[in-house]
């Protein structure tokens, strides 16, 4: 990865090369943009940052050419006569970002890391891994809350014990569930998914325990049922807040005595699983109201994984989105289109209720090039004419809030030398913050 540096400065591309290649990167520099976009291929592993003001074609100009070449190339332009219309304006264009000369070095090279992070990302093939670790690669993101929640399942995996899974809708609790069996000695085994809401009572306890012939009207013939079919593997119950309180008997007697009774049957069957149950409510509550047996709430409660909501790993956004986007292109043999960073931002800003399975159905519409219900990348930019205030702040709401999280993150949480490095107090950096719901735990190293 090089930095291709373009100043109509001498002094200026000097001092800038020696630093940067002083730091370990690899400089390109010109004097002319033309010469640089000359050398610019499609697919380079490389970060652009430029000047604005240079004679015969300006940094914004540079920019559109830039783009038309290779969308997802991160370009940081710099300026001395900066403001912030002129940074609105060109993160509005595609920039990666902008930054006000003179520079202050620690947040320079803070951005060439954070854009090469992005760059190598963007050239990631679809086939290449996300890494060793199975759960890696299936529980995408490297945010705090995401780290934890792997961790967690590493140990859980190990201990093959009952677990408990809570998660808003759409955070990927079947996902985890499977990730914690293909992680454990069962992964050889059968991996058995039953949705508890939909499936009807009355054929509910068939499923979970089978039946034998005759049993009722209708049962021809002997029916296994999935318990049993998951023998020496992992049973996975979901929304299972909506089982009966009839199965709910049944299931606790399976889990104490790990034997179960196909309906119309005598004879105990033995049965080893791992159970892993997964739930939007919260059973505890519901235990106390009587609507789900307390019993039954406590032989499940093992072990109890909080799945977190995108809104509180917003640092995932960009990862999961090309992930997901990969995939559709690939399933709908479509070109993969490049992600501007003003329609990341846009992404940032949102506040995805629907979670994975919300952000997954905006990836596929962004490849189809179709609209749909909630959040559409290709709408067009407001304009001045109508909602250009309106845009106006949340692109400055974006930028201010990248420059919080890049303190923070730097600082690894500690709130006084990000108040410090951001030149505000205490106060109004903690009122920023749960603006825009950012935690210092999720920094600390």
């Amino acid at each position: 990865m090089e930095i291709l540096l373009i100043d109509d400065e001498a002094m200026v591309r000097d001092s800038l090369t020696e630093m940067l290649e002083l730091e370990g990167f690899r400089v390109r520099a010109f004097a002319d943009p033309r010469r640089a976009l000359a050398e610019l291929s499609p697919g380079r592993e490389a970060v652009l940052l430029t000047d604005v003001r240079m004679p015969g074609l300006d940094g914004l100009e540079l920019l559109q050419r830039v783009q038309a070449r290779d969308r997802e190339l991160p370009v940081i332009l710099m300026s001395g006569h900066g403001d912030i219309p002129m940074a609105i304006q060109a993160m509005k264009e595609g920039a990666y970002d902008f930054l006000e000369k003179p520079l202050q070095p620690e947040a320079l090279l803070e951005r060439l890391h954070s854009a090469m992070a992005q760059r190598r990302l963007s050239l990631q093939p679809q086939s290449q891994p996300e890494g060793e670790d199975p759960l890696a690669r299936t529980l995408l993101g490297q945010s705090a809350p995401m780290q934890r929640l792997r961790e967690q399942l590493r140990v859980l995996a190990a201990a093959q014990v009952d677990t408990l899974i809570y998660g808003e809708t759409g955070t990927g609790k079947d996902v985890s569930a499977r990730a914690l069996h293909d992680a454990g000695p069962r992964r050889d085994k059968r991996f058995v998914a039953i949705n508890c809401g939909a499936m009807p009572e009355h054929l509910l306890e068939s499923e979970l325990f089978g039946h034998e012939a005759g049993a009722f009207t209708g049962a021809q013939r002997r029916h296994i049922g999935k318990i049993e079919v998951a023998h020496g593997g992992t049973l996975f119950l979901d929304e299972i807040e909506s089982m009966p309180l009839a199965a709910q008997i049944r299931l606790l007697r399976v889990l104490q005595e790990r034997t179960i009774e196909r309906v119309g049957g005598t004879d105990p069957i033995p049965v080893r699983i791992t159970v892993i149950a997964a739930s939007k409510a919260d059973l505890a509550e519901l235990s106390e109201q009587g609507r789900f047996r307390a019993d039954l709430y406590y032989r499940l409660n093992v072990a109890c994984l909080h799945l977190p909501p995108l809104r509180e790993r917003k640092e995932d956004l960009a990862e999961l989105f090309r992930f997901h986007a990969r995939q559709a292109a690939d399933r709908y043999q479509r070109p993969l289109p490049g992600l501007r960073p003003s329609q990341l931002a846009r992404l940032e800003q949102h506040d995805w209720p629907g979670n994975v399975r919300e952000l997954r159905n905006v990836a596929e519409r962004f490849v189809l090039g179709v609209a749909g219900e909630g959040l559409n990348l290709d709408q067009p930019e407001p304009t001045a004419d109508g909602d250009g205030d309106a845009d106006f702040e949340q692109q400055l709401e974006g930028y201010e809030r990248r420059l919080i999280m890049d303190s923070l993150r730097r600082h690894q949480g500690q709130i006084n030398k990000a108040a410090e490095h951001l030149n505000l107090t205490r106060k109004t950096l903690y009122r920023k913050m749960k603006k825009y719901q950012l935690d210092k735990w999720d920094y600390r190293g």
